[in-house]
Protein backbone atom coordinates (compact mmCIF):
# COMPACT_ATOMS: atom_id res chain seq x y z
CA UNK A 1 0.00 0.00 0.00
CA UNK A 2 1.33 3.58 -0.73
CA UNK A 3 -0.11 6.65 0.76
CA UNK A 4 0.30 10.49 0.52
CA UNK A 5 0.13 12.59 3.28
CA UNK A 6 0.08 16.12 3.32
CA UNK A 7 1.53 18.36 6.16
CA UNK A 8 3.35 15.01 6.89
CA UNK A 9 6.27 17.15 8.65
CA UNK A 10 3.51 18.49 11.39
CA UNK A 11 3.42 17.40 14.78
CA UNK A 12 -0.07 15.41 14.03
CA UNK A 13 1.35 14.39 10.34
CA UNK A 14 4.47 13.31 11.11
CA UNK A 15 3.43 10.77 14.14
CA UNK A 16 1.29 9.40 11.54
CA UNK A 17 3.94 8.73 9.00
CA UNK A 18 5.97 7.13 11.79
CA UNK A 19 2.83 4.84 11.96
CA UNK A 20 2.06 3.99 8.50
CA UNK A 21 6.25 3.16 7.49
CA UNK A 22 5.95 0.98 10.71
CA UNK A 23 2.71 -0.60 9.41
CA UNK A 24 4.45 -1.55 6.08
CA UNK A 25 3.07 1.57 4.11
CA UNK A 26 5.30 3.10 1.36
CA UNK A 27 4.57 7.00 2.13
CA UNK A 28 5.04 10.06 0.13
CA UNK A 29 5.18 13.42 2.44
CA UNK A 30 3.87 16.65 0.52
CA UNK A 31 4.55 19.65 2.87
CA UNK A 32 5.49 22.93 2.47
CA UNK A 33 7.83 23.42 5.56
CA UNK A 34 5.58 26.61 6.52
CA UNK A 35 5.16 25.06 10.25
CA UNK A 36 6.17 21.84 9.05
CA UNK A 37 9.94 20.50 9.92
CA UNK A 38 12.28 18.34 8.48
CA UNK A 39 13.78 17.01 11.76
CA UNK A 40 10.46 15.83 13.00
CA UNK A 41 11.28 12.33 10.45
CA UNK A 42 15.24 13.16 10.42
CA UNK A 43 15.15 9.30 11.95
CA UNK A 44 13.35 7.87 9.24
CA UNK A 45 16.08 9.53 7.23
CA UNK A 46 17.55 5.56 5.73
CA UNK A 47 14.09 4.74 5.26
CA UNK A 48 13.60 3.45 1.34
CA UNK A 49 9.96 3.36 1.89
CA UNK A 50 9.60 7.04 2.58
CA UNK A 51 10.21 10.08 0.09
CA UNK A 52 9.67 13.78 1.50
CA UNK A 53 8.78 16.03 -1.24
CA UNK A 54 8.43 19.78 -1.02
CA UNK A 55 5.37 21.64 -2.20
CA UNK A 56 1.97 23.61 -0.97
CA UNK A 57 -1.44 21.92 -1.45
CA UNK A 58 -2.83 25.05 -2.58
CA UNK A 59 -1.08 23.76 -6.10
CA UNK A 60 -3.49 21.53 -7.67
CA UNK A 61 -0.53 20.40 -10.22
CA UNK A 62 1.91 19.75 -7.17
CA UNK A 63 -0.77 17.59 -5.78
CA UNK A 64 -1.71 15.56 -8.77
CA UNK A 65 2.07 14.56 -9.15
CA UNK A 66 2.77 13.76 -5.56
CA UNK A 67 -0.61 11.52 -5.47
CA UNK A 68 0.16 9.63 -8.26
CA UNK A 69 0.17 5.71 -7.91
CA UNK A 70 -1.33 6.19 -4.14
CA UNK A 71 -3.95 3.79 -2.77
CA UNK A 72 -4.90 6.47 -0.01
CA UNK A 73 -4.58 10.04 0.87
CA UNK A 74 -3.90 10.88 4.57
CA UNK A 75 -5.09 14.93 4.41
CA UNK A 76 -3.10 16.58 7.65
CA UNK A 77 -1.90 19.63 5.74
CA UNK A 78 -3.77 22.69 7.75
CA UNK A 79 -3.80 26.38 8.74
CA UNK A 80 -4.00 25.63 12.11
CA UNK A 81 -3.54 29.40 13.98
CA UNK A 82 -6.63 30.43 14.70
CA UNK A 83 -5.36 33.77 15.80
CA UNK A 84 -3.48 34.55 13.06
CA UNK A 85 -6.77 34.28 11.05
CA UNK A 86 -8.18 37.18 12.88
CA UNK A 87 -6.07 39.49 10.47
CA UNK A 88 -5.42 37.07 7.58
CA UNK A 89 -8.95 35.91 6.12
CA UNK A 90 -8.48 34.52 3.61
CA UNK A 91 -6.01 31.87 4.71
CA UNK A 92 -8.26 29.25 6.10
CA UNK A 93 -10.19 29.62 2.79
CA UNK A 94 -6.65 29.27 0.75
CA UNK A 95 -5.32 26.68 2.98
CA UNK A 96 -7.49 24.64 4.29
CA UNK A 97 -10.59 24.85 1.92
CA UNK A 98 -9.14 25.16 -1.79
CA UNK A 99 -6.12 22.56 -0.05
CA UNK A 100 -8.87 20.38 0.28
CA UNK A 101 -10.41 20.75 -2.56
CA UNK A 102 -6.99 20.30 -4.67
CA UNK A 103 -6.51 17.10 -3.09
CA UNK A 104 -10.62 15.66 -3.72
CA UNK A 105 -9.80 17.04 -7.69
CA UNK A 106 -6.07 15.04 -7.46
CA UNK A 107 -7.72 12.24 -6.37
CA UNK A 108 -10.22 11.60 -8.85
CA UNK A 109 -7.54 12.26 -11.41
CA UNK A 110 -5.50 10.06 -10.15
CA UNK A 111 -7.99 7.39 -9.40
CA UNK A 112 -7.47 7.30 -5.23
CA UNK A 113 -10.73 6.63 -3.66
CA UNK A 114 -9.81 6.92 0.44
CA UNK A 115 -9.67 9.84 2.13
CA UNK A 116 -8.26 10.41 5.39
CA UNK A 117 -9.01 13.92 7.16
CA UNK A 118 -7.71 15.72 9.69
CA UNK A 119 -10.58 17.73 10.86
CA UNK A 120 -10.90 19.67 14.53
CA UNK A 121 -13.26 19.90 17.57
CA UNK A 122 -13.34 23.30 16.67
CA UNK A 123 -16.27 22.69 13.73
CA UNK A 124 -18.81 22.36 17.00
CA UNK A 125 -18.09 26.39 18.21
CA UNK A 126 -19.20 26.76 21.89
CA UNK A 127 -21.05 23.52 21.94
CA UNK A 128 -24.35 23.60 24.11
CA UNK A 129 -24.37 19.83 24.68
CA UNK A 130 -22.02 18.44 26.45
CA UNK A 131 -20.39 15.72 25.61
CA UNK A 132 -21.14 16.44 21.78
CA UNK A 133 -21.34 14.09 19.41
CA UNK A 134 -20.86 14.11 15.87
CA UNK A 135 -24.07 15.05 14.89
CA UNK A 136 -23.99 18.16 16.54
CA UNK A 137 -24.47 21.60 14.59
CA UNK A 138 -22.95 24.85 16.27
CA UNK A 139 -22.25 28.16 16.04
CA UNK A 140 -19.10 29.10 14.18
CA UNK A 141 -16.53 30.65 16.62
CA UNK A 142 -13.27 30.55 14.19
CA UNK A 143 -12.56 31.16 11.02
CA UNK A 144 -10.34 27.89 10.98
CA UNK A 145 -13.58 26.13 12.67
CA UNK A 146 -15.48 27.40 9.41
CA UNK A 147 -13.11 26.45 7.06
CA UNK A 148 -12.77 23.00 8.44
CA UNK A 149 -16.50 22.04 8.43
CA UNK A 150 -16.93 23.58 4.56
CA UNK A 151 -14.16 21.22 4.30
CA UNK A 152 -15.85 18.60 5.71
CA UNK A 153 -19.10 19.20 3.49
CA UNK A 154 -16.65 19.00 0.37
CA UNK A 155 -16.01 15.74 1.12
CA UNK A 156 -19.20 14.40 1.58
CA UNK A 157 -20.96 16.08 -1.81
CA UNK A 158 -17.63 14.66 -3.80
CA UNK A 159 -18.86 11.67 -2.30
CA UNK A 160 -22.37 11.62 -4.13
CA UNK A 161 -20.58 12.13 -7.86
CA UNK A 162 -16.95 10.05 -7.11
CA UNK A 163 -16.00 6.81 -5.90
CA UNK A 164 -14.16 8.43 -2.87
CA UNK A 165 -14.67 7.35 0.72
CA UNK A 166 -13.40 9.70 3.61
CA UNK A 167 -13.31 9.61 6.89
CA UNK A 168 -13.10 12.57 9.27
CA UNK A 169 -11.61 12.81 12.62
CA UNK A 170 -12.53 15.94 15.21
CA UNK A 171 -9.87 16.06 17.28
CA UNK A 172 -9.31 18.58 20.06
CA UNK A 173 -5.78 19.61 21.54
CA UNK A 174 -3.68 16.95 20.80
CA UNK A 175 -0.10 16.70 22.70
CA UNK A 176 2.95 15.27 22.49
CA UNK A 177 6.48 15.21 21.34
CA UNK A 178 6.93 17.98 18.33
CA UNK A 179 4.38 19.75 19.55
CA UNK A 180 5.64 23.36 18.65
CA UNK A 181 2.54 25.33 19.93
CA UNK A 182 -0.08 25.71 22.54
CA UNK A 183 -0.28 26.52 26.03
CA UNK A 184 2.59 24.36 26.91
CA UNK A 185 4.97 25.70 24.17
CA UNK A 186 3.66 29.06 25.26
CA UNK A 187 4.68 28.91 29.12
CA UNK A 188 7.54 27.18 28.17
CA UNK A 189 8.90 30.33 26.36
CA UNK A 190 7.02 32.38 28.71
CA UNK A 191 8.68 30.77 31.69
CA UNK A 192 12.07 31.25 30.45
CA UNK A 193 11.30 35.33 29.84
CA UNK A 194 10.17 35.74 33.58
CA UNK A 195 10.34 32.58 35.76
CA UNK A 196 8.79 34.55 38.63
CA UNK A 197 5.34 34.88 36.73
CA UNK A 198 3.20 33.43 34.20
CA UNK A 199 0.13 35.25 32.41
CA UNK A 200 -2.25 32.68 31.44
CA UNK A 201 -5.26 33.58 29.14
CA UNK A 202 -8.50 33.85 30.27
CA UNK A 203 -9.54 32.64 33.99
CA UNK A 204 -7.74 29.55 33.57
CA UNK A 205 -10.89 27.78 34.14
CA UNK A 206 -11.25 26.12 30.50
CA UNK A 207 -11.48 22.89 30.12
CA UNK A 208 -10.18 20.49 27.32
CA UNK A 209 -9.45 16.90 26.48
CA UNK A 210 -5.49 17.01 25.99
CA UNK A 211 -5.49 13.95 23.73
CA UNK A 212 -1.69 12.09 23.57
CA UNK A 213 -0.46 12.18 19.64
CA UNK A 214 0.03 8.37 20.15
CA UNK A 215 -3.64 7.91 20.96
CA UNK A 216 -4.88 10.50 17.74
CA UNK A 217 -3.04 8.90 15.52
CA UNK A 218 -4.29 4.89 16.69
CA UNK A 219 -7.75 5.90 16.64
CA UNK A 220 -7.20 7.32 13.03
CA UNK A 221 -5.68 4.14 11.61
CA UNK A 222 -8.34 2.19 13.53
CA UNK A 223 -11.47 3.99 12.33
CA UNK A 224 -9.85 3.97 8.88
CA UNK A 225 -9.66 0.16 8.97
CA UNK A 226 -12.58 -1.01 10.81
CA UNK A 227 -15.39 1.18 9.20
CA UNK A 228 -16.15 1.60 5.53
CA UNK A 229 -19.04 4.03 4.76
CA UNK A 230 -18.98 6.75 2.00
CA UNK A 231 -18.75 8.86 4.62
CA UNK A 232 -17.42 8.19 8.10
CA UNK A 233 -16.98 10.69 10.32
CA UNK A 234 -15.58 10.33 14.53
CA UNK A 235 -14.55 12.38 17.74
CA UNK A 236 -11.11 11.44 19.02
CA UNK A 237 -11.00 12.69 22.49
CA UNK A 238 -11.00 12.13 26.47
CA UNK A 239 -13.60 11.46 28.93
CA UNK A 240 -11.66 13.51 31.31
CA UNK A 241 -10.70 17.24 30.72
CA UNK A 242 -8.24 19.09 32.71
CA UNK A 243 -8.63 22.87 33.00
CA UNK A 244 -6.07 24.89 31.61
CA UNK A 245 -5.12 26.45 34.80
CA UNK A 246 -4.17 22.46 35.95
CA UNK A 247 -2.18 22.09 32.84
CA UNK A 248 -0.40 25.26 33.90
CA UNK A 249 0.10 23.48 37.59
CA UNK A 250 1.95 20.23 35.44
CA UNK A 251 3.74 22.77 33.81
CA UNK A 252 5.46 25.14 36.50
CA UNK A 253 6.18 21.55 38.60
CA UNK A 254 8.09 19.87 35.98
CA UNK A 255 9.93 23.38 35.20
CA UNK A 256 11.33 23.18 38.65
CA UNK A 257 9.53 26.75 39.61
CA UNK A 258 7.59 28.65 42.03
CA UNK A 259 5.45 31.27 39.96
CA UNK A 260 3.05 33.64 40.89
CA UNK A 261 0.09 33.04 38.15
CA UNK A 262 -1.93 35.98 36.30
CA UNK A 263 -4.75 35.56 34.53
CA UNK A 264 -5.92 38.21 31.94
CA UNK A 265 -9.69 36.92 32.57
CA UNK A 266 -12.83 36.04 30.68
CA UNK A 267 -13.82 32.76 29.95
CA UNK A 268 -11.73 32.27 26.95
CA UNK A 269 -8.21 32.90 26.13
CA UNK A 270 -9.01 34.57 22.97
CA UNK A 271 -11.45 34.95 20.16
CA UNK A 272 -12.14 31.69 19.22
CA UNK A 273 -11.02 29.61 22.19
CA UNK A 274 -13.95 27.34 23.12
CA UNK A 275 -13.93 27.23 27.07
CA UNK A 276 -15.14 23.95 27.13
CA UNK A 277 -14.14 21.16 24.55
CA UNK A 278 -15.70 17.76 25.47
CA UNK A 279 -16.41 15.52 22.90
CA UNK A 280 -18.55 12.16 22.98
CA UNK A 281 -16.17 9.32 21.76
CA UNK A 282 -19.44 6.68 21.54
CA UNK A 283 -18.19 5.76 18.24
CA UNK A 284 -15.39 4.91 18.42
CA UNK A 285 -15.55 3.28 21.52
CA UNK A 286 -17.64 1.03 19.59
CA UNK A 287 -14.91 0.01 17.25
CA UNK A 288 -12.75 -0.13 20.04
CA UNK A 289 -11.11 2.33 20.90
CA UNK A 290 -9.79 3.26 24.13
CA UNK A 291 -7.12 6.15 24.54
CA UNK A 292 -4.07 4.25 26.74
CA UNK A 293 -2.28 7.55 27.65
CA UNK A 294 -4.00 9.82 30.57
CA UNK A 295 -4.35 13.89 30.04
CA UNK A 296 -1.72 14.63 33.07
CA UNK A 297 0.31 11.65 31.41
CA UNK A 298 0.26 13.47 27.85
CA UNK A 299 0.95 17.21 29.28
CA UNK A 300 3.91 16.02 31.55
CA UNK A 301 5.51 14.17 28.59
CA UNK A 302 5.17 17.50 26.19
CA UNK A 303 6.25 19.46 28.94
CA UNK A 304 9.34 17.49 29.25
CA UNK A 305 9.71 17.28 25.65
CA UNK A 306 9.64 21.07 24.99
CA UNK A 307 11.98 22.13 28.61
CA UNK A 308 14.46 19.84 26.85
CA UNK A 309 13.53 21.19 23.10
CA UNK A 310 13.60 24.67 24.02
CA UNK A 311 16.88 24.45 26.44
CA UNK A 312 15.21 24.26 29.44
CA UNK A 313 14.89 27.33 32.25
CA UNK A 314 18.08 29.47 32.61
CA UNK A 315 19.64 28.47 35.85
CA UNK A 316 20.75 31.96 36.22
CA UNK A 317 17.65 32.75 37.31
CA UNK A 318 16.54 31.83 41.01
CA UNK A 319 13.18 30.81 41.73
CA UNK A 320 11.01 33.07 43.91
CA UNK A 321 9.89 32.43 47.44
CA UNK A 322 6.53 33.20 48.58
CA UNK A 323 5.62 33.74 52.29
Amino acid sequence: MKALVTGGLGFIGSHLVDHLLSDGWDVIVLDNLLTGRKENLVHQKQNKKLKILEGDVRYLPTVKKSSRGCDAVFHMAAHALMRVSLTDHRADIEYNLMGTVNVLEAMIANEIHDLVFASTSAIYGEAKVVPTPEEYIGLQTSLYGAAKLACESYLQAYSEFSPIKSWSFRFGTVLGERCRRGAIWDFVHKLQKNPRELEILGDGRQRKDYLCVKDCVDGMMLGYRKSSQKVNIFNLGLEEQTTVDRLSDIVIEEAGLKVRKKYTGGVRGWIGDNPIVYLSINKMQGLGWKPAISPEDAIRLTTRWTLKELGGIPKTRKKLEFS
